[in-house]
């Protein structure tokens, strides 16, 4: 399945979840927990093994998340992972978690920033961005910097599905592009 379609058929166990997480903003955090602790187990390279394995049973698959993470599972999260397993659908969880997650920051006004920069930036230059930010995207910014030497000079900004490459090995490789 391609990754859009992933997305596709993700979106509404995603949206039922953050639905029923509205009651109340722990809740929100608390569904966040429980989505980030299975996308965890799931990705595990024996659970993949065990989950894709045409013997094991949807009852099997649900015992067996339910083993690992105890009772951090509430009943909402064990009928939520029966029902995954019914319809063959536990390999959808982490793009499950990750539409939860946007939802849940846009519901809290938030926004993840990823930048990766050819230097460390400074403190003032990151309260900088994380105020320019903020003030153009209306949102609070939870800023994450990382620094890759190869990118020479500028920065790589990242923001949910948007990517800002104003790097100088970025505009090299558009120049040669466009030579070819």
């Amino acid at each position: 399945m391609a990754e859009a379609e992933f997305a596709t058929v993700a979106r509404p166990y995603a949206r039922a979840i953050f639905s029923s997480a509205l009651d109340g903003d722990s809740k929100l955090d608390h569904w966040s927990e429980i989505l980030s602790s299975l996308v965890a187990v799931s990705s595990d390279e024996s659970a993949v093994a065990l989950l894709s394995s045409p013997g094991y049973t949807n009852q099997q698959k649900t015992e067996f998340f339910e083993s690992v993470l105890g009772s951090m599972l509430d009943i909402e999260a064990k009928n939520f992972i029966s029902l995954l397993a019914e319809y063959n659908r536990v390999n959808l969880l982490a793009s499950i978690a990750e539409i939860y997650e946007r939802m849940k920051a846009n519901h809290q006004k938030t926004l993840e920033v990823n930048i990766t920069s050819a230097y460390e930036l400074s403190f003032d230059e990151s309260e900088s961005l994380i105020s320019a930010l903020s003030s153009k995207l209306g949102r609070d910014i939870d800023l994450e910097v990382s620094v890759d030497e190869k990118l020479i000079g500028g920065a790589i900004i990242k923001m949910e599905d948007n990517v800002v490459d104003d790097s100088i090995k970025g505009k090299l490789e558009k120049f040669a592009n466009n030579l070819n």
